[in-house]
């Protein structure tokens, strides 16, 4: 079965087209940075648009590099929420209508799940269940993944989320939108010698808290008046370094309670390379397994949809007629896919 996958959240437009015999065959991917960075972030009334100006254009390029026609597409997957509402209004109804003109079902996936799925496009891949650590703009999440569909949320974020804590601090210290790799190659360049906070590491639970991390980060700013660039890298390597003793913490903390040896890693912030180190370097202590999507699969993408959506579709949880998305979409409330059934199709 053979699905073409689009993704249109926030300010990547990403499709793809997935195979269950031959696996991921194509994915293209338009950002939207440069038309975002003049504003210091997402204006979503021009994601919108260029969603809509992108996504035809991206279907032909990916159906090209696949060797594939549209009449050899199965279904076609889409970003059902959460997300900005014209951004997937404008993925919705570019997938919808292919569907309706292709006499196939559309599929709604719920971006979550594409992130949770992406790791395991790549070899090896994780076998279930795993814990995830989620980390993006949006969202700081651990959930037991128990199989596809099957999600228990056992912390999440109380306040600003990993990404959105990578993004203020970065301009606080005056680097360019987006904030996370020009934050990481400043802190390159750093020492941890400022002494920041690690939020919620002595409650007991799994939820983070990371704006009395970014308000550190401030105060420590205006402390120094005009930080200069030994100061600047010193902070950003200090704010690093807390989110990482962070995120162990807590990783490791999840582990114990749910006996699991297994930890995923996905979005946009598990591209950090310290994050990566640190947990990868936590898991081999354990003798445990880490799993990361390759970075460009850890950004908002199509094949994510792409490979998500085909689970679904085998399921036979397709849309209807009616164009429906939702900006807030818990990941509990997605149904499973069925005893035993994977993504893929094949017994997990």
């Amino acid at each position: 079965m053979r699905i073409l996958g689009v993704e249109s959240s926030c300010d990547e437009t990403g499709v793809a087209i997935y195979d269950g015999d031959r696996g991921l065959m194509s994915h293209v991917l338009h950002t939207q940075i440069a038309m975002h960075a003049q504003y210091g972030g997402v204006v979503p009334e021009l994601a919108s648009r260029d969603h809509v100006r992108r996504i035809v254009p991206l279907v032909r390029e990916a159906l090209s590099k696949a060797g594939c026609g549209m009449d050899s597409l199965d279904g076609i997957a889409y970003t059902a929420g959460p997300g900005l509402i014209g951004a997937l209004l404008a993925g919705a109804m570019a997938a919808h209508s292919l569907a309706y003109a292709l006499g196939i079902p559309a599929v709604p996936v719920h971006h979550l799940e594409g992130h949770l799925l992406a790791p395991m496009l790549e070899d090896p891949r994780p076998e279930f269940p795993f814990l995830a650590l989620l980390i993006s703009g949006g969202h700081t999440q651990l959930i037991r993944v128990q199989r596809p569909g099957d999600y228990e949320i056992l912390g999440s974020s109380v306040d600003d989320a990993l990404g959105e804590a990578f993004d203020k601090t970065a301009k606080l210290l005056g680097l360019p939108y987006p904030g996370g790799p020009a934050l990481e190659r400043l802190a390159r360049a750093g020492r941890p010698t400022v002494d920041l906070p690690r939020p919620m590491v002595k409650d007991p639970g799994l939820d983070f808290s990371f704006a009395g991390l970014k308000t550190a980060v401030l105060t420590a700013v205006r402390r120094l008046g005009e930080p200069d660039e030994t100061e600047r890298s010193d902070l950003a390597r200090s704010f690093t370094a807390a989110v990482v003793d962070t995120l162990t913490i807590k990783c490791t903390r999840a582990l114990s309670r749910t006996g699991l040896s297994r930890l995923v890693v996905a979005g946009g912030v598990s591209a950090n390379g310290f994050i990566r180190e640190a947990l990868t370097s936590l898991l081999e202590g354990q003798g445990g397994e880490v799993f990361f999507a390759r970075r460009e699969f850890c950004t908002d993408n199509g094949a994510m949809i792409a490979y998500a959506g085909h689970g679904r579709l085998l399921a036979g949880q397709v849309a209807g007629t009616e164009v429906r998305v939702w900006p807030r979409l818990p990941l509990s409330s997605l149904p499973p896919l069925g005893p035993g059934v994977g993504v893929d199709g094949k017994i997990c």
